[in-house]
């Protein structure tokens, strides 16, 4: 089995590389290929150096090596996984910078932050998509890349490549779900609905009995992600709305905190979480540079992948194995949510074989995320038009259409802006 990580010098890559090691019994891998960019050359060295050193001390017969011709190193691959960030940090920084100069939230994979994430990444996914196309065609694109769900619904209605989106969120939701509980998370059957970054637990099966309200009624202190703190605001809100909330759904249901929280820190010595992201990687690539470390170290759980190779390595072998388990992935609805169309991209339960990922079917939306996520819906369909198109017009619909953006002279603004900002990227909306 050849697998190939594009975008191989970031710091996810020892977790996907543990996630091998750990699947050894299971996933006969023979070669790993790191791809990458010029930009990402330095980091890239380093991983495949670390990586090969943890692959010697696991004792395992694996090929590791990088290259930046990506339709070589993607030739005859079994296993794509996609984990890249074109402008990298510095393009984040700007996507969390520039909203709050009018007053709106800048983050990553949400609000205008994402918006733009997606417009500069789409068009380089089906690049690869179209390589994948020439060189292996019959490959399987896991894709990590944020914003998971907008990609993945890019790729899976532009290209035929065969492509599962994937979150750790749900993952770290579900161990804190069986924290709270005090069970193993085998014991427990965890449903979740909704879309990528806005998605919920509404059911929690343990030995048969649904325990989501005995979940709801115990607090935990550490948030499920490492990039976003907890607050406790949102226990109380999800026993109120009888299931647990994406993290992620703090920025919707508690924005004026949120807006407040990123100001001070964006113009106070933490920065931007671009800027503490940078820090983080100072250290784990300082670290990843010692010849004497041959594992993981615990250090990378501050950059908030936790259990990312546990959910992507498990895909993989569960499609590899044909093991008809249970997984949450990003994948075309076909009706599983009958207010969205069927082929756009949701988050949910779904049974995993070698033909990929089927839905569970009657898990039932709470009433009470219905119109936000049919408004966020929109918000992405209109997205992925605009990044395929370079059409300005529909990425301001896009901004107008989010529901962290609420005024139309502030949506102009942040899309002239934020156009300016990321040209380079953004040659479709410059061609015209």
């Amino acid at each position: 089995m050849k697998l190939v990580i594009v975008g191989g010098g970031s710091s996810y890559t020892p977790e996907l590389i543990e996630g091998v090691i750990l699947h050894r019994n299971s996933l006969p891998v023979t070669e790993i290929v790191l791809v990458d960019v010029p930009m990402g050359l330095k980091k890239v060295e380093i991983n495949t150096a670390f990586a090969k050193r943890m692959i010697a001390r696991a004792g395992l017969d694996i090929s590791v090596r990088y290259t930046l011709e990506r339709k070589e190193g993607l030739k005859d691959a079994s296993f794509v996984i996609t984990q890249l960030r074109v402008g990298g940090l510095d393009a984040r920084a700007k996507d969390e910078r520039i909203p709050l100069m009018y007053g709106v939230i800048g983050q990553e994979t949400t609000g205008p932050g994402g918006c733009f994430k997606a417009l500069r990444t789409i068009p380089v996914i089906l690049d690869i998509c179209r390589d994948m196309e020439e060189v292996c065609p019959d490959a399987w694109l896991i894709n990590f890349t944020n914003p998971a769900g907008i990609v993945t619904e890019a790729v899976l209605k532009n290209t035929k490549i065969k492509c599962i989106g994937l979150c750790n969120v749900s993952i770290n939701m579900w161990h804190d779900a069986a924290n709270r509980l005090n069970v193993r998370t085998e014991d427990l059957d965890c449903r979740f609905i909704g879309l990528n970054h806005l998605s919920v637990m509404n059911h929690a099966y343990d030995q048969g009995k649904d325990r989501i309200a005995d979940v709801l009624n115990v607090s935990n202190a550490e948030s499920v992600v490492k990039n976003i703190e907890k607050n406790t605001e949102m226990d109380a809100l999800a026993r109120e709305m009888g299931c647990m909330l994406s993290p992620y759904m703090q920025y919707f249901y508690l924005e004026k905190h949120m807006l407040s929280e990123e100001t001070k820190e964006a113009i106070g010595l933490l920065g931007t979480r671009a800027d503490q992201v940078r820090r983080v990687e100072a250290e784990l690539f300082e670290s990843y540079q010692d010849k004497a470390l041959d594992q993981k170290p615990e250090a990378l759980a501050k950059r908030g992948g936790a259990r990312y190779s546990e959910a992507a390595i498990n895909l993989i072998d569960s499609i590899y194995n044909d093991r008809q388990d249970v997984q949450v992935v990003d994948i075309q609805n076909h009706g599983t949510i009958p207010q969205l169309s069927d082929d756009c991209v949701i988050e949910t339960n779904c049974v995993i074989g070698r033909n990929g990922a089927k839905p569970l079917p009657e898990i039932e939306v709470p009433q009470a995320l219905l119109g936000l996520m049919q408004q966020v819906k929109s918000y992405e369909i209109l997205t992925i038009e605009a990044a395929i198109t370079g059409d300005r017009k529909k990425a301001f619909m896009a901004l107008l259409n989010h529901p962290l953006v609420h005024d139309a002279r502030d949506a102009r603004g942040i899309l002239n802006d934020m156009l300016e900002a990321h040209k380079e990227y953004l040659p479709r909306f410059f061609n015209q």
